[in-house]
């Protein structure tokens, strides 16, 4: 068990995700960004297929601030970080929450343009450099490679970890790699990897996600993917923490296409079950399952949105 010290607020914003919308108006959670700069209006942000979350914690008179995921392109994160004032000075630690192309995209690029070396936390699976997709009628689709080196020559400084890591004088702490135990949730069908010469199933090991233990209010966990399944996610957090409060639920919960629909109704009643005060799914999620979890618990429900600040 990890003791993952207690935050008094925090906020989470998009830098990139798969959806922009200019026009949706602001909650009391889900501040969005403004239309117009001044009397002009405001340069488009980009969307793209990629996650990337801009993560701020505050506590008494601290502010610490981590970047999850960095989108697929090595321009979209940086064009929005311009648009949305946020400064590569202000970067603390990067999570990388697994080692596929849609979430590293823009690292070297941000590496390289910090005015100080950031600490990196990942899993070493995120090195493996033979991933591939193997469909039903024989086509095969290689993934891109994060390349180690070129990262720590960019100016990384690398934690490499199966467990879960704490950082930001304990207010935010990765799960390291999430215990599968639903019955329902099983992992990335037809992805594997070459090592030794040997194909192996690749079950996305490296998956892992961002937790904030918020007071009064509970967990907070923010995916990148969620290949571990996003309710097995939630019981990993709360086995690790000790926390059994959920406040948020924010991130890729991966349930598009149709190896994965077929969940989507189990993983929305185990979320009922779960009961946290929101529910932002992004990405990977896909629309079925958006729309699901906007259907089933619409008080919960926040749409996501380059741009989105959550607030908490």
């Amino acid at each position: 068990m990890i003791n993952l010290k207690e935050s008094d607020t925090m906020k989470v914003t998009v830098l990139m995700d798969n959806y922009t919308d200019a026009l949706i108006p602001s909650t009391e959670n889900a501040q969005r960004p403004p239309l117009a700069d001044g009397s002009k209006v405001a340069d488009p942000l980009w969307a793209e297929h990629g996650l990337s979350l801009f993560i701020e914690v505050f506590t008494g008179n601290q502010r610490h601030c981590i970047l999850l995921d960095t989108g697929w392109s090595e321009e979209g994160i940086l064009h929005n970080m311009k648009i949305l004032k946020i400064a590569n000075s202000d970067i603390e630690a990067i999570v990388l929450s697994h080692g596929h192309m849609d979430h590293f995209g823009g690292l070297e690029k941000i590496l390289k343009l910090s005015p100080q070396k950031i600490p990196l936390i990942l899993h070493p699976d995120v090195f493996l450099d033979s991933r591939f997709l193997q469909f039903p009628d024989g086509k095969k689709v290689n993934f891109p490679s994060l390349m180690k080196s070129s990262i720590k020559k960019a100016g990384a400084i690398l934690t490499e970890t199966f467990q879960p890591h704490l950082m930001v004088s304990d207010l935010a702490a990765t799960t390291g790699e999430v215990a599968r135990v639903t019955d329902f949730e099983k992992g990335f069908p037809g992805a594997y990897f070459e090592r030794d010469g040997k194909i192996e199933t690749d079950q996305v090991l490296d998956d892992l996600s961002i937790l904030i233990n918020l007071k009064k209010q509970g967990l907070v966990i923010i995916s990148g993917c969620a290949h571990s399944g996003i309710v097995n996610t939630v019981l990993h957090a709360r086995k690790i923490t000790g926390v059994d409060k959920v406040c948020a639920v924010i991130g890729g919960f991966h349930l598009t296409g149709p190896f994965f629909e077929p969940i989507i109704e189990a993983t929305i009643a185990e979320l009922k079950k779960i009961d946290p005060k929101i529910i932002v799914p992004m990405h990977c999620t896909g629309f079925k399952a958006t729309m699901g979890i906007a259907r089933e618990i619409p008080d919960k429900f926040i749409l996501s949105g380059v741009g989105l600040k959550i607030v908490l």
